[in-house]
């Protein structure tokens, strides 16, 4: 049960015989006593929280601090940077122009040899067939050949089992 001040102020007691009711005013004791060692707990809580909270707002406002100067010194940097890639970029478009220059000399030799030997493949490519042509008709003569020998082994297999048959 959560207690507020003006819970305290107006609290009232039963009127006994002898006094207040011993027991109503020691729960309601109780309960004071767990309500304000809540709250002394909260508060404690809360001072501690705010500590934290301003040592870590103090170690943003450092780290901000420290980036400001990172970041002043970059773009100093960053400048310098620039400049000397500026000069560097000139050596090097100078530098790959020449080299794009020989690279395009030994592409346009490079591509008159893969024309002939385009031209060589080609001519090697037709020997071939032809050399196949040869190999497979030589082959289908032989299977031809071996069919008709099958025929007429069959043809006499054929014969002599009739032959076997009349005697």
């Amino acid at each position: 049960m959560k207690m507020t001040p003006l819970d305290i102020q107006q609290q009232q007691f039963k009127m006994k015989f002898r006094g207040f009711d011993v027991r109503e005013v020691d729960t309601f004791l109780e309960q004071m006593a767990d309500a304000f060692e809540s709250l002394k707990s909260e508060n404690n809580h809360l001072h501690q929280e705010i500590k934290r909270l301003q040592l870590e707002a103090q170690r943003y406002r450092e780290r901000e601090e420290s980036f400001k100067r990172a970041m002043l010194n970059s773009q100093k940097v960053l400048e310098q940077m620039k400049q000397n890639a500026r000069k560097s970029a000139e050596l090097v478009v100078a530098e790959a122009e020449v080299k794009a220059e020989k690279i395009l000399s030994r592409a346009q030799n490079r591509l008159s040899q893969l024309h002939e030997d385009i031209i060589e493949l080609k001519r090697q490519r037709s020997q071939i067939e032809v050399q196949i042509r040869s190999v497979i008709e030589g082959h289908a003569k032989l299977l031809e050949i071996g069919k008709e020998e099958s025929i007429i082994r069959e043809e006499e297999d054929n014969k002599l089992k009739l032959f076997k048959q009349s005697e």
